[in-house]
């Protein structure tokens, strides 16, 4: 059985709900080709929305659903995440999204970092991009 838009997408966010009212689908890849035109229809509050969705890197795996802390791996906190969220989020107004695609977290520390110096247009277009691409993944099983 294929997973669920919640599943898809962390929960019921905009884009979840916009994909639910236009399916069914005929198949997951043309489910994800439809998310990866509707994220550009949404609003930005929905951007913002379906983003914060997504838990944060390096988050306590106990607030994760059980697909991200696979994702993300079970290996040891690394503490300069949760300063480089904070501080991603204080520039930016959103969480920070990326398709982890099972690197370690001082790989992907290095990766936010790279991104505090983009603009907020180029990171709410990126993150809206990893949603639709750990969609994709997650949508393979």
């Amino acid at each position: 059985m294929p997973p669920t838009l919640e599943e898809l997408f962390e929960g019921s966010t905009p884009l979840a709900r916009r994909l639910a009212r236009e399916g069914p689908y005929s198949s997951q890849h043309a489910l994800i080709d439809r998310a990866r035109v509707l994220v550009d229809a949404l609003t930005e509050e929905e951007k913002i929305a379906t983003l914060n969705a997504h838990p944060r890197i390096g988050e306590d795996p106990h607030r994760m659903s059980v697909r991200s802390r696979a994702e993300q791996g079970q290996e040891d906190a690394l503490p300069e995440l949760a300063r480089l969220n904070a501080e991603y989020e204080d520039r930016f107004g959103f969480r920070f999204v990326v398709f982890v695609n099972r690197r370690p977290k001082s790989e992907i520390a290095a990766v936010l970092r790279q991104r505090l110096n983009r603009t907020r247009a180029e990171e709410l277009e990126a993150g809206l991009r990893a949603i639709v691409d750990i969609a994709e993944d997650r949508s393979r099983g």
